[in-house]
C-alpha cells in the first residue's frame, strides 16, 4: 500500500508519500503561496496512485474540506483526517479534553515515541512553537506553546513605531558572545531566537532535575534556527508529524 501523508500547517503544507515502510518525495509550498493560486498549486504536486490520504490539519476546518474535495479528486480516494486522541500508540495524553489540543501536537507526540520509546520532549518550531514532554511510560506530562521567532519579530514590529520587521536566521551557537547585538534589527533578531532557545533549555533541564532523562525531539520549519543554540543536542527530526502519521496508518494502537 501507498500512501499520501499531509502536515498542514499555518504556515505551510508538507507532504510525503509512505511506500515499503519509508517516506518518499517528500516536499512542503507555503499557505501564501496556496492563497494566491488555489489549491492546485499543491496538486500539481502531489502523485495521483496512492491507495490512502491521511493528514494533520491545523489550517482551519473550511480548509480541510476545500483539500477533502480537490485532493481527494485528484488522488481518487477520500482524504482522512488524524484526530488527537485520549490514548493510542503507546502515548497517554495529559489533556482534560484531548481534542482541544492540536492534532499537530498529538501525531508528533506519536512519532517522537515511536522512535525513542523514552523520556522526551518533543519541540514543533513554526509559527507557534509547542513543547511537549512524555515521560519513560509514553505519558504526556503536558505542554507549552509560544510565539514561533517570526512572530515575536512581527509583534514587535507591528507594536511599536521605531523597531523594524526583521528577517530571522539561524541562532548562534550556545554561549556565543555574538548574541549580545549592536543595532536594533539585530538585537530583535537574537531576542526573539534566544526567547524560543532559553524556553526549550528551561524546559530541559526542569525535567531533568525531575529525574527524567529526556531527549529533545525537534521539528517545524523554524527548528534550523534554534538546531545549534541548545545546551543539549537535540535529535532532529524534519519529518516527525509525517513520521507520527506513517505509524498511525502501519500500527494498531
Amino acid at each position: 500500500m501507498s500512501a499520501l501523508l499531509l502536515d498542514i500547517g499555518n504556515s505551510r503544507v508538507k507532504w510525503g508519500v509512505l511506500k515499503d515502510g519509508e517516506i518518499r518525495r517528500s516536499g512542503h509550498i507555503s499557505q501564501a503561496r496556496i492563497r494566491e493560486n488555489g489549491l492546485q498549486a499543491i496538486t500539481t504536486r502531489l502523485p495521483r496512485r496512492v491507495d490512502a490520504v491521511f493528514a494533520s490539519n491545523v489550517a482551519g476546518a473550511s480548509f480541510a474540506t476545500r483539500l477533502f474535495g480537490v485532493v481527494g479528486a485528484h488522488c481518487n480516494c477520500d482524504v482522512r483526517f488524524a484526530r488527537t486522541e485520549r490514548k493510542g500508540w503507546g502515548v497517554t495524553n495529559a489533556y482534560t479534553q484531548p481534542r482541544r489540543m492540536g492534532v499537530d501536537r498529538w501525531v508528533a507526540m506519536v512519532g517522537a515515541w515511536s522512535r525513542l520509546q523514552s523520556a522526551c520532549l518533543v519541540v514543533d518550531a513554526g509559527t507557534a512553537i509547542t513543547l511537549d514532554a512524555i515521560d519513560d511510560n509514553g505519558v504526556h506530562l503536558g505542554g507549552q506553546i509560544i510565539a514561533g521567532v517570526g512572530t515575536m519579530t512581527d509583534a514587535l514590529a507591528a507594536a511599536t513605531s521605531d523597531i523594524p520587521k526583521v528577517r530571522p536566521a539561524p541562532a548562534r551557537a550556545n554561549a556565543d558572545l555574538g548574541m549580545f547585538a549592536r543595532n536594533t534589527a539585530a538585537a530583535v533578531r537574537e531576542g526573539a531566537q534566544n526567547a524560543v532557545a532559553g524556553a526549550v533549555d528551561r524546559a530541559i533541564r526542569t525535567l531533568q532535575s525531575n529525574a527524567y532523562e529526556a531527549k529533545i525531539v525537534l521539528t517545524g520549519g523554524d527548528a534550523s534556527r534554534i538546531l545549534n543554540a541548545l545546551i543539549e543536542a537535540p535529535v532532529h527530526r524534519p519529518h516527525l508529524v509525517l513520521e507520527g502519521l506513517a505509524h498511525m496508518l502501519e500500527s494498531a494502537r
